[in-house]
């Protein structure tokens, strides 16, 4: 996907979507629903990019009261909300009626919460109405109900390492592991873990030629997978992310511990051209085959936009800034 090169991208970065390139074409096989939802560690605010008109890309910006540090976001469509977790609050938190309020304004989220039973949440991520959130201090899985606009805690998983991203696909939980370069999946995880408890991922497999994983996301729909690297967390330019086609063949051919190798498996997007410092986050436009990167630091913090096919020191075709983007979460429909 690429954008077309707007008028008015001579605004404030803050509210206008920008493209870095003047030949882009995002119109044609578009969503008619087509939204990039960011939280960000610096703000309460939730900021939805509405891409659904390709020529005239808005920005929406959801105020959040009492929240200033917010990780973790996915858009329900079957209930029309969005569903993210606060490090202010410690809590998971609920708006509603999303839909009719993505007109490219300013405007406040009223949003119900959990009790305060976590302390480092960075990812969400549903399964029908259960809730999973990846709590990284406590290196645990807390599973929430939800029931309409209200979440009631179920139960807790320790998993035995630091938590970064999850997604589920199906009812399979993939889970970043933190501090190195894993990807754990846990089959069945809600309807196998209905207490409180350890639990032992199904399967963890290493990805050759990454530091520190961060981000992850997986589309079952082209079996593309998009592992973010932050490399040393200090240093805010030598982040990167790999391209793992025809992933789950992939993944289930390495055996448990096992390493995917670079060579043959794997296409790296790295280098001073890229933007890439801390990226921590990913998600991926299947219509337009676009990946979309939360880089937290690197400028101030920037949501970056690459095509699918990129490689190396590729620049991005988007730049946006939004300072400390946390996490980063796209939503399509015909």
């Amino acid at each position: 996907m690429k954008f077309t090169k707007l008028t008015i991208a001579l605004l404030s970065a803050a509210t206008v979507f920008v493209s870095c390139n003047d030949d882009d074409d995002i119109t044609e096989g578009r969503f008619d629903r087509a939204e990039l939802y960011a939280t960000s560690n610096t703000s309460g605010n939730i900021t939805v990019y509405d891409l659904s008109d390709g020529d005239d890309p808005e920005t929406n910006t959801f105020t959040v009261a009492g929240t200033q540090d917010n990780e973790g976001i996915v858009y329900d469509p079957s209930t029309d909300q969005v569903i993210f977790a606060s490090r202010t609050t410690n809590s998971v938190h609920i708006g509603d009626n999303i839909e009719d309020m993505i007109d490219g304004t300013s405007k406040s989220l009223t949003v119900t919460a959990s009790n305060a039973e976590l302390s480092s949440p960075r990812s969400v991520a549903i399964n029908g109405n259960f809730i999973v959130v990846a709590n990284n201090v406590s290196n645990q899985l807390f599973i929430y109900e939800r029931t309409g606009s209200n979440v009631t805690l179920r139960n807790t998983l320790q998993v035995g390492f630091a938590l970064w991203e999850i997604q589920f696909d199906g009812d399979d939980l993939f889970a970043v592991v933190d501090n190195t370069n894993g990807i754990a999946v846990f089959n069945n995880l809600v309807t196998a873990n209905t207490t409180n408890g350890l639990v032992e991922p199904t399967k963890t497999v290493f990805i050759e030629g990454i530091q520190r994983t961060h981000g992850f996301v997986y589309n079952a729909e082209d079996d593309i997978a998009i592992v973010t690297d932050i490399a040393d967390a200090t240093v805010f330019d030598d982040g990167s992310f790999h391209i793992i086609t025809n992933f789950s063949t992939k993944f289930d051919a390495v055996t448990n511990l096992g390493t995917l190798p670079v060579a043959g498996n794997q296409v790296e997007v790295i280098g001073a051209s890229t933007f890439l410092g801390n990226p921590v986050a990913a998600a991926y436009d299947a219509e337009t085959n676009t990946i979309f990167i939360a880089e937290n630091r690197n400028g101030g913090g920037r949501v970056l936009g690459f095509s699918a096919s990129a490689s190396g020191n590729a620049s991005p075709i988007i730049d946006n800034a939004l300072p400390r983007v946390s996490t980063v979460f796209f939503y399509g429909r015909d």
